[in-house]
């Protein structure tokens, strides 16, 4: 970070997360208090009531809080894409964003942090994208477009809407299903392998979080490292870095047979540039795709 923020009042929803576990801890490690929003009944006094099925959020507890990052919503990979898990992929973002941006627009945060994801652009096949690109048109776009577009009616509070890419801990994600297989010495690129792949590490998107919390950027941010790597890249530097062979390529068609509608995330090439941290002074301390594999196995 450029400057310690001085220490703020915090609300997150998604705070059980990948992503939400780890920001929580590090934003209190810096001396903020920090909020937790739940689904149930608060049982610690951290602890905030929302319900984004039926759009209520507790508001009292949060009066005066000085930010509020949103990143609840149902993981895209954890299941197949049935009719149905596409309808809770859509609408845990749509009314959760929806509820939440009623409750800034109550409560008047400096900031409002709200999820989105590079699924924004959609197919980029070799074209690099930044934030002033347009939407795509397939599932995961469509549900982007209409994610922000929930973001979008918070009035009168800056809004960053962060477009994150495919994040990297060997604790989950999609590195941590990856690692026992290449552990095992029995992995290999996806597909073609030249799709690309855009990342950054769970390192970097909580510091890029914590610089949007200070700085003055508002609308899209994508946070993913300046250096995409094609699947190829990817996959060679990750058996690499396990000092193992990477012998056993997985073909296009047995990943669709495999995860159904989810394979078009990991065959499909999106190569997303972060323009608008760069410009705002942002230094990732992962820049490149094999630091980033080396340091994360170490």
């Amino acid at each position: 970070m450029n400057r310690k923020l001085p220490p703020q009042r915090i609300a997150i929803t998604g705070a059980s997360g990948l992503i939400g576990t780890p920001l929580v801890g590090h934003l209190r490690s810096e001396g903020h208090t920090v909020q937790r929003l739940v689904r149930r009944a608060p049982v610690s006094s951290d602890e905030v009531r929302w319900d984004p099925q039926g759009g209520t959020v507790d508001l009292e507890p949060l009066r005066g809080v000085d930010a509020i990052i949103h990143l609840a919503g149902a993981g895209v990979g954890d299941k197949r894409w049935r009719k149905e898990y596409k309808a809770e992929i859509l609408n845990s973002r749509l009314l959760g964003t929806t509820a939440i941006a009623a409750a800034v627009n109550e409560l008047k945060p400096s900031v409002f942090i709200s999820g989105s994801a590079i699924g924004w652009y959609g197919e980029t096949g070799n074209r690099a994208v930044s934030e002033t690109d347009r939407a795509g048109d397939d599932f995961l776009a469509t549900v982007c477009r209409e994610w922000e577009g929930a973001a979008d009616s918070v009035e009168g509070v800056r809004t960053v809407k962060i477009r994150t890419g495919l994040v990297l801990d060997p604790t989950g994600g999609a590195l941590g299903r990856m690692l026992p297989l290449f552990r095992m010495g029995l992995g290999g690129r996806l597909g073609s392998g030249q799709q690309w792949w855009s990342w950054i590490t769970l390192h970097d998107q909580i510091r890029a979080i914590c610089h949007l919390l200070e700085s003055n950027l508002s609308g899209p941010v994508n946070l993913t490292a300046p250096n995409p790597a094609t699947n190829q890249e990817f996959t060679a530097a990750l058996a690499r870095a396990l000092h193992r062979p990477a012998l056993f390529p997985a073909p296009g068609f047995a990943l669709k047979l495999a995860l159904g509608g989810f394979s078009t995330e990991i065959l499909g090439s999106k190569k997303v540039l972060p323009t608008a941290l760069l410009e705002d002074g942002f230094e990732f301390e992962y820049s490149h795709i094999v630091n980033a594999l080396n340091a994360l196995i170490e």
